[in-house]
């Protein structure tokens, strides 16, 4: 399998390209601001044809340049409908202050093929298969996709601003909930087996396990479910 990755635009947001391999199709995982440039040369370099856009959740730093990939390519696009109506109004879903600083220099709207994703979807595009979970918190409509683990491969879970190495999503945004982010993090992250590779969409990949043993939301959700106290969970978070 290839993943091909790189951080755009002036939040460092994780763009990924997924194949079977060099010279296959593949899918795009939320191509943010200033993504679309990295996104070509990947194709290039590695010979790829694309056949969708993914996207973890609406927040503009990860939709930026879902609109003129899917209009290059015609391909189409998948989001959860809680986080649709960002993509045509993403000062809506920032607040008015950040929002206004960054409409002057972006086309926003939806692409011409958008389709809608729900809790449990398996899509299998370009030989691959992604299973997606709702993980609100962050926003109403974050998912993650999910890749199961072959003989030569661990799981991967692109995670989105849902779970990063070392710390979560933030949930202070509209649509934004540290109640329901919790919940999340119980029902999606810790059943999944420690060796998943976390690819998240801000800084360094990660492992389901290493964050189980050290990262302090999801050790409070875990000893929540455990019965047993946990003490702050002052570390900051992350995403837009």
């Amino acid at each position: 399998m290839l993943i091909a990755g790189f951080p755009a635009g002036a939040w460092g947001t994780n763009c990924y390209l997924v194949a079977p391999a060099a010279g296959e199709e593949c899918v795009i995982i939320d191509p943010g601001h200033q993504a679309a440039q990295g996104v070509e040369d990947a194709l290039k370099k590695h010979r790829l044809k694309p056949v969708a856009v993914l996207v973890t959740h609406g927040h503009i730093d990860h939709v930026a340049s879902v609109v003129p990939l899917c209009g290059a390519h015609d391909i189409p696009a998948w989001i959860h409908p809680g986080d649709r109506y960002m993509l045509s109004d993403p000062e809506k879903a920032l607040g008015r202050s950040l929002g206004e600083r960054l409409m002057g220099e972006l086309t926003v709207g939806e692409p011409d093929d958008l389709k809608e994703l729900s809790d449990g979807t398996r899509l299998e595009l370009a030989g691959l298969e992604f299973t997606v979970a709702h993980a609100p918190g962050h926003t109403k409509g974050l998912v993650t996709f999910r890749m199961p683990e072959t003989a030569d491969v661990p799981s991967v879970l692109f995670s989105g601003d849902f779970l990063f190495a070392g710390s979560i999503g933030r949930t202070d945004l509209p649509g934004g909930d540290h109640a329901e982010m919790l919940r999340s993090l119980a029902r999606v992250a810790l059943p999944l087996d420690d060796s998943t590779v976390v690819l998240s969409g801000h800084g360094p990949q990660t492992t389901i396990g290493r964050e189980r043993a050290t990262n302090p939301f999801l050790r409070e959700v875990a000893d929540a479910q455990r019965g047993i106290g946990s003490g702050s969970t002052a570390a900051p978070r992350r995403g837009m």
